[in-house]
C-alpha cells in the first residue's frame, strides 16, 4: 500500500504541465509501458496522454485533492505513443493520426484510417523511433462523431465527404494541431520524417516550428468500398494518394 507521499512520488515522475504562448495549460501524463501486438510480434511503446482543462491545479498535488470532484470522462484525450529513443534520435518517423471511431476501432473499410494507423506503427518500429499522436478531437475531419454519422447518411446518396459536410453547414476539415505541436516540441527538438499524405500537416507543423526533414507517404488499403472516398481526398482535399485503376462503381461504398 503506497502512502500518499510515495502516491505523489510516482504520479509527479511522469506528471508535466506544459504552458503555450497563450498561457494555456496542457497536463501532460506519462510515459506509461504499452505493449502493443503488430503481426506476429510485441514492441513495447510509451504511452503519453494529455490533458487541457481550465480551473485545475498546476500543482500535482492540489490537481489530485481536486480530482474527485471532476468528471473528466466527459472530456477528450489525445494520445502519444512513442516508440525508441523519442527524444533522443537524430531523426524520428511522426505520424498524426486524427481519430476514426469507424475505422479504427470497427475496421471500417468505408476509409484508410485503420489501415494506415497500422502501417504507422510498423513503419515506426522498422525505423527504431519515432512517435503516433492519436488525436481525439479530430473524429470526422473535427465534426465529431455524430455528425460524422449524419454525413455518412448523405454519402450513401452520393456525396462526397466534403458535399456532405458542406450540405450541413460544416466546414470540410476544421482540425488542429496545436495541441500535438505543442507536445511534440515538449519532448523533442530534433528533425522528423513525417509519415502522411496531407500537406497540411507539414505546413502546420513548419508553422509551429518543428523541422520537417522528409515526408513519406502512407498509403492504406484501397477497395470497391473507398475508391470513391480517396479519389475524393486526392482530387478535393488535394492529398498525395496515387490510387490504382477504378476499382468498382464510383459512387463509393455502396455496392
Amino acid at each position: 500500500m503506497l502512502t500518499k507521499s510515495s502516491l505523489y512520488n510516482v504520479l509527479l515522475s511522469r506528471w508535466q504541465v506544459i504552458k503555450d504562448g497563450d498561457g494555456e495549460i496542457v497536463y501532460l501524463f506519462g510515459p506509461n509501458q504499452m505493449p502493443i501486438k503488430i503481426d506476429d510480434q510485441t514492441h513495447v511503446f510509451q504511452w503519453f496522454t494529455w490533458l487541457k482543462a481550465e480551473n485545475l491545479p498546476e500543482n500535482i498535488e492540489e490537481f489530485l485533492d481536486a480530482l474527485p470532484e471532476q468528471d473528466l470522462s466527459r472530456l477528450q484525450y489525445s494520445s502519444l505513443l512513442t516508440y525508441g529513443d523519442f527524444s533522443g534520435a537524430e531523426e524520428a518517423k511522426i505520424r498524426l493520426h486524427s481519430i476514426c471511431h469507424t475505422g479504427d476501432i470497427f475496421g471500417s473499410q468505408r476509409c484508410d484510417c485503420g489501415s494506415q494507423f497500422r502501417e504507422a506503427l510498423k513503419r515506426i518500429v522498422a525505423f527504431g523511433a519515432g512517435g503516433l499522436f492519436y488525436l481525439a478531437d479530430h473524429e470526422g475531419r473535427g465534426i465529431g462523431l455524430f455528425s460524422k454519422a449524419l454525413t455518412y447518411a448523405l454519402q450513401e446518396e452520393g456525396l462526397d465527404t466534403a458535399e456532405a459536410n458542406k450540405a450541413l453547414g460544416l466546414a470540410i476539415d476544421q482540425r488542429s494541431y496545436h495541441e500535438a505541436v505543442l507536445v511534440l516540441k515538449w519532448l523533442r527538438n530534433k528533425p522528423i520524417i513525417l509519415l502522411s499524405n496531407n500537406p497540411d500537416k507539414v505546413q502546420f507543423l513548419s508553422d509551429g516550428g518543428v523541422f520537417v526533414s522528409g515526408v513519406e507517404p502512407l498509403m492504406g488499403e484501397v477497395s470497391e468500398y473507398n475508391h470513391f472516398y480517396l479519389a475524393t481526398k486526392a482530387d478535393v482535399f488535394l492529398r498525395d494518394i496515387k490510387l490504382p485503376e477504378k476499382i468498382v462503381n464510383k459512387k463509393g461504398w455502396a455496392l
